[in-house]
């Protein structure tokens, strides 16, 4: 890598680092620390909430399908929408009119305390696997791009990240999200420029080319939807949920908003986040297309096809840009899960005082792990990888039906509600096997964790008499 490249890549670190030490400044209490207090203006949280759910698989995956297949993942963006928008119009309300700083503290309102816990549970541990496993992955990336070693590149991140989080919160992680979030979206803009200002043939000649292909293709009207997770039903009703459950009952992506000052300011973010992610995957998808035509649609291993580019054809200085964004993307999503795991552990699991030195403590303790398990695997272990980013599909099915039990308004036995989740996560397990596309994990998750919850009321309310 280049000096020039070094100075961007350093500059913009450093600039992280003491962006979110200065912040630190404002925070006098543990709820300063996760809700800022309620203070964020709700176009930066709108970009946070993009920047926290873009990693690796935005930046470097959403361009490998591209030049690989078409675009027929913008149908799952789609439903991103829609279920944004039923957050907003069911959720959302609950938590604004319930105050709390941890959502899953609506659950214990409602089933007690060891629902709560046992909610938070699940949410750390799908966020320590899915967040682990997916910086990991990113610091590969990273290496290959930058020419660190694997451990060199996960411990500067990974030390940053943690600098900016430990002392400024979620006020500086969501300032730092936004302008994260900024910097990724320039390094696909950045690369379409570049193609297009470098090919001696015309962008009306290469889009005629490339339709000939079909790489253009968005919907998919094949029947098959329980196999086939890009066909359009499956595609869109897997993303409304999938967006219902990841921005509705992850407390990652919900934190966001609970800093907004209003309803009506954490509605606008949540929305216009679908709205933002659906032209960034757009951007994505056109530089992966565009990639693949500058390659002459030369076969390459499954998401280094972004990389590759990078690292072997983009000049000094736009390298270093593109690695910032690279770097944007890990980062985001790794200091919104160190300061909502923390946050969930303080809010769902200590009695008692809340303090900021505390709140500080656990995203220390967090960091640690996290970093841990991305130093324990190596990029050899691909099932771990492909594990790590798939968790989130198996666990929010279970989350999402706690909500929608919770609006049941007699009692349930919380025994028979913490079964139902177990079981709807294990069924998700058997009908991967079996080969149900992704799409519908989260709705099978949600009918048998319900249906699974009532039958156990039944047979109790018979045995009871």
């Amino acid at each position: 890598m280049h000096n020039i490249d070094k100075i961007i890549i350093l500059t913009f670190l450093l600039g992280s680092a003491a962006f979110g030490i200065w912040q630190g400044r404002r925070n006098k209490s543990s709820s300063d620390y996760f809700k800022a207090n309620q203070s964020l203006p709700w176009l930066t949280a709108m970009f946070s909430i993009v920047a926290t759910e873009t990693s690796v698989l935005t930046f470097i995956s959403i361009p490998g399908l591209a030049y690989r297949g078409d675009w027929q993942f913008l149908q799952i963006a789609l439903g991103f929408i829609i279920g944004r928008i039923l957050v907003s119009i069911f959720l959302l309300p609950i938590y604004f009119k319930s105050g709390v700083t941890s959502i899953y503290e609506v659950l214990g309102e409602k089933f007690g305390a060891n629902i709560q816990k046992l909610a938070s549970v699940v949410f750390m541990i799908t966020r320590l696997l899915a967040d682990g496993i997916r910086f990991l992955a990113v610091a590969v990336i990273v290496q290959l791009i930058s020419g660190w070693s694997l451990s060199t590149a996960i411990i500067i991140i990974g030390t940053i990240t943690f600098i900016y989080t430990y002392f400024g919160g979620i006020r500086s992680i969501v300032w730092i999200d936004s302008f994260q979030f900024f910097m990724y979206l320039c390094g696909g803009i950045i690369s379409i420029i570049f193609i297009l200002t470098n090919l001696d043939v015309s962008i009306f000649n290469i889009i005629k080319e490339l339709s000939i292909e079909n790489k253009f293709k968005i919907f998919n009207f094949d029947w098959h939807i329980f196999s086939n997770p890009y066909a359009f039903f499956s595609a869109v009703i897997g993303g409304t949920l999938l967006s219902l459950a990841s921005h509705g009952t992850d407390y990652m992506m919900v934190q966001r908003v609970l800093g907004t000052k209003n309803l009506s300011a954490a509605r606008k973010a949540m929305v216009g986040s679908g709205i933002f992610v659906f032209i960034q995957f757009g951007i994505f998808l056109l530089a992966g297309t565009l990639i693949y035509y500058f390659f002459s649609g030369v076969v390459l291993e499954n998401d280094r096809e972004f990389p590759t580019f990078i690292a072997n054809h983009l000049p000094i200085g736009l390298k270093g840009l593109l690695l910032a964004g690279v770097l944007s993307s890990a980062m985001s999503t790794l200091s919104s899960s160190i300061n909502s795991l923390a946050s969930s552990t303080i809010n769902d699991w200590v009695k008692g005082v809340k303090s900021l030195k505390l709140s500080r403590l656990f995203s220390l303790f967090w960091a640690i792990i996290l970093i841990g398990i991305a130093l324990v695997f190596d990029e050899g272990d691909e099932a771990i990888v492909i594990i790590g980013l798939q968790i989130a599909s198996f666990t929010y099915g279970g989350l999402l039906s706690l909500f929608i039990l919770s609006k049941i308004k007699h009692q349930i036995n919380p025994i028979n509600i913490a079964i139902g989740l177990i079981f709807s996560i294990l069924a998700v397990l058997l009908l991967k096997y079996y080969g149900l596309a992704w799409t519908w994990y989260i709705c099978f998750a949600v009918i048998i964790n319900i249906c699974v919850v009532y039958i156990l009321e039944i047979l109790l309310k018979r045995f009871i008499k």
